[in-house]
């Protein structure tokens, strides 16, 4: 039987403010961090926006080893004013050199880690209903001035 094709379709690259992370402490898998996620920008073919703070942030465990798990919930209003509600998770793992390089802060080139997320959306604004129906994946990087993800539709 042949594979079928993976088809996707680039929707908004997204970028995100950081706060503090609350240290949760060692937990049952792991190292939590709460981390809020202060603002942001999207923008892109499908959906430009803004990122609301107060209702944003990622449940971040850390393993031992340093990979990195996200569990991140945001709130997003488009420039036509439509609510957007974004959940995804994801992983970012790299050899234990590049994560101390990006823990300190550092500029690492995205192609020396792994970085990538599964995205929901939930919206009722009809001009956005398109967003109810995709799975979207974010290939990520991490800059030093917050994450960033480019978001593509799986059709």
């Amino acid at each position: 039987m042949t594979p079928l094709p993976l088809k996707t379709e680039f929707l908004f690259r997204i970028a995100l403010s950081v706060g503090t992370p609350q240290m949760a402490g060692t937990a049952r898998n792991g190292e939590l961090r709460i981390v809020p996620v202060t603002g942001g920008k999207a923008e892109g073919p499908r959906f430009k926006g803004e990122v609301l703070p107060g209702a944003a942030a990622d449940w971040l465990r850390v393993d031992p080893d340093g990979t990195a798990h996200m569990d991140v919930r945001l709130t997003l209003k488009s420039e036509t004013g439509g609510i957007v509600f974004m959940h995804y998770s994801g992983i970012r793992t790299g050899s234990p050199e590049v994560l101390a390089r990006l823990n300190s802060g550092q500029a690492v080139d995205p192609s020396e880690y792994y970085f990538r997320t599964a995205m929901r959306f939930e919206t009722g604004a009809p001009e956005l209903a398109w967003m109810n129906q995709v799975i979207a994946v974010g290939v990520g990087q991490r800059p030093p001035s917050g994450p960033t993800y480019d978001v593509y539709a799986v059709a």
